[in-house]
């Protein structure tokens, strides 16, 4: 059995010595599966040699697909049906055919014998309540292959996930081999498929008829899945609860509709770049009198302002919401969507390249959406200081806000958001290029006592002068993101760091005037709370720095100082510190590292379990006495 659940489709079966009538290789035909049965060396005899007509030895072979079919489902138990399917490819195949409900399961037993071999059976077999989970991707992925699986998990617990990722170039899976998974997987719950082009709406049919308890589809790429097998989904499905449809260009509003009349389980939506989804579709799912969706994304659809009425207005029990590229959805979709009030449970809501998502639409979420606690806006070019400060205001409950590449915002809108939200515990932005470093009057905004981590990367604009004053609004970091910003010198940062009270992670990659007085500083002042710190690219920090951790970071877990200008006195002084607990150290790249380092890294190995020497000048041999010392620790050269 355990060679037939992890068959991978690649082999072949060859019949036994019972099953192959002919001396000669023989070639049978299965559909589309061929059969070799290898040729036998001729017994040595010492009596005379007596010609047998052997095409009158009976065979099963010659039985049609009907009365095979008919032998097969009368095996007692697994043991026997597994050793069946690994006779032949037809064999096989038909026992896939064979629903669950099929097999005959005798409760009578003529004599003793019998009733002790069905005891040893049962001991065997496990309750098919569906706790196995099987993925097949790539050239695995053929109808052998999910034959095979639908037979060996049978009876060792049954199977209940299904992934199907990409499909064999040659041997491809199709309808055929679905429709085995559905006839011997009852008690599947989770079906994910992913580009599989030959699977149709014949193979979701069988699907959606002998898998009543399903509770999980995923479509990806299946463009010959359309409505009907949708609507056979919604129809038999009625456990349904998480589904997600992306790139099928046949489903369209039907299935969408049919899924809001029978699911009524259902909590999770995820539609994604279907072209005939409309705003019925969208609409009757979510009015649905007994709609329980709490989780909703939309991406690339062709809906209105229509549609995001309706998630205004029966979005009660939605708690996360994404909205993206919805091309069609104009500022008012947005002013509906707030004001109609229906959002009140609302915890995260992400809008992504929506054209429509401008300052009036914003305030309106922010004042329709009282528990909001998660925002994030990616790519809405309309969204200015205006927008964000109103909407600040507005959301009362606002923990988290994510902006990125939205170009109109400046640091005047992102100071007097942070000085307006009073319980904001994480503020990023990503590439907002409208940030100039300018000074501003800030003496009359609030510092924002909740904030505990703050990310800024790759904002060309954001300089020391913006740093600083940013600094003074947050009091209480912990986390601290500054990677990419090459404007930024110590001038700027000192200030931050002098502010701020026991910061745990601090990212300073790519900021390439820092120089060794700003690890300095972070380390005397908060080495006793620091645990990461990563000054990758940072050229102007030396050994000093090491030094300086050194001596005053004993939690520190994670150290970064790729393409630093360090050599063996920083490694030499970092293992005479007092590092307990360093567990990652990355050099990549520091050129004046060699093997006079080796010492001193076998002294930092007793705890490391990641170490990078890569672009190092560190010798092979030097590496390979590493790795035989520090066991423990992944080596990168």
């Amino acid at each position: 059995m355990p060679t037939l659940v992890n068959y991978s489709g690649d082999d072949e079966f060859y019949s036994g010595g019972s099953f192959c009538s002919a001396d000669l290789g023989l070639m049978l035909s299965l559909g589309h599966a061929d059969v070799y049965c290898p040729p036998r060396k001729r017994a040595r005899i010492s009596g005379p040699f007596v010609v047998k007509d052997r095409s009158k030895d009976p065979s099963l072979e010659i039985l049609p697909d009907e009365c095979l079919f008919e032998i097969l489902r009368r095996l007692p138990g697994g043991r026997e049906r597994g050793a069946a399917a690994c006779v032949s490819k037809r064999w096989l195949t038909v026992l896939s055919s064979v629903r669950n409900s099929e097999i005959c399961r005798s409760k009578s037993y003529n004599n003793l014998n019998d009733a002790i071999m069905i005891s040893k059976d049962e001991d065997l077999e496990v309750e098919c309540d569906g706790y196995l989970t099987r993925c097949v991707e790539g050239k695995k992925a053929t109808d052998v292959r999910l034959a095979a699986i639908a037979v060996g998990t049978s009876t060792r617990g049954g199977l209940g996930k299904l992934s199907i990722r990409g499909s064999n170039s040659v041997r491809g899976i199709t309808n055929v081999g679905l429709s085995a998974i559905a006839h011997g997987c009852p008690s599947l719950r989770v079906l994910s498929l992913w580009n599989v082009p030959s699977i149709g709406d014949e193979g979701l049919l069988e699907v959606a008829r002998e898998c009543r308890s399903l509770e999980k589809l995923d479509l990806s790429h299946c463009r010959s899945i359309s409505n009907k097998g949708l609507v056979a989904i919604a129809e038999n499905c009625p456990s349904l609860t998480s589904l997600t449809i992306e790139s099928c260009p046949k489903i369209g509003n039907e299935g969408l509709q049919a899924i809001g009349r029978c699911c009524t389980k259902l909590q999770s939506l995820t539609i994604k770049d279907c072209p005939l989804v409309g705003d019925q579709g969208v609409a009757s799912l979510l009015s649905s009198g007994a709609s329980m969706l709490s989780k909703v994304k939309l991406h690339g659809l062709n809906i209105t302002d229509f549609s995001l009425a309706v998630i205004g207005h029966y979005g009660k029990l939605i708690t996360s919401l994404n909205l993206c590229s919805l091309r069609n959805v104009s500022q008012k979709g947005f002013w509906v969507m707030g004001n109609a009030q229906g959002l009140q449970s609302l915890v995260s809501l992400t809008i992504t390249l929506c054209q429509g998502a401008t300052d009036v639409g914003l305030e309106a979420v922010g004042k329709g959406c009282p528990n909001l606690k998660h925002m994030c806006i990616r790519k809405c070019c309309f969204v200015s200081d205006g927008g964000l400060v109103a909407f600040a205001k507005e959301a009362g409950s606002l923990e988290s806000l994510i902006l990125e590449e939205c170009n109109r915002i400046t640091q005047v809108g992102i100071l007097n958001a942070v000085s307006n939200c009073r319980k904001l515990k994480s503020l990023s932005l990503v590439k907002c290029m409208g940030i100039k470093d300018l000074a501003l009057q800030t003496s009359m905004l609030s510092p924002c006592e909740s904030l505990r981590s703050l990310s800024i990367r790759s904002c060309p604009g954001f300089g020391s002068t913006s740093l600083a004053m940013v600094g003074k609004l947050c009091p209480k970091l912990h986390q601290l993101d500054l990677s990419g910003l090459c404007g930024i010198t110590d001038a700027g940062l000192l200030p931050l760091l002098e502010n701020c009270e026991g910061l745990v992670k601090v990212n300073l990659s790519d900021c390439l005037n820092l120089t060794d007085q700003v690890v300095l500083s972070l380390a005397t002042r908060h080495g006793e709370t620091l645990e990461l710190l990563n000054l990758d690219g940072c050229r102007k920090v030396t050994d000093a720095s090491l030094v300086a951790i050194a001596d005053y970071c004993p939690l520190l877990i994670d150290l970064d100082v790729s393409k630093c200008a360090i050599t063996d006195s920083g490694v030499a002084a970092l293992s005479g510190g007092v590092q307990v607990n360093l567990q990652v150290l990355s050099l990549s790249g520091c050129s004046m590292v060699s093997n006079k380092s080796v010492p001193s890294l076998k002294k930092l190995g007793e705890n490391l379990l990641g170490l990078n020497l890569q672009h190092c000048s560190v010798s092979c041999s030097s590496v390979e006495l590493l790795v035989e010392d520090l066991w423990r620790c992944d080596i990168l050269s």
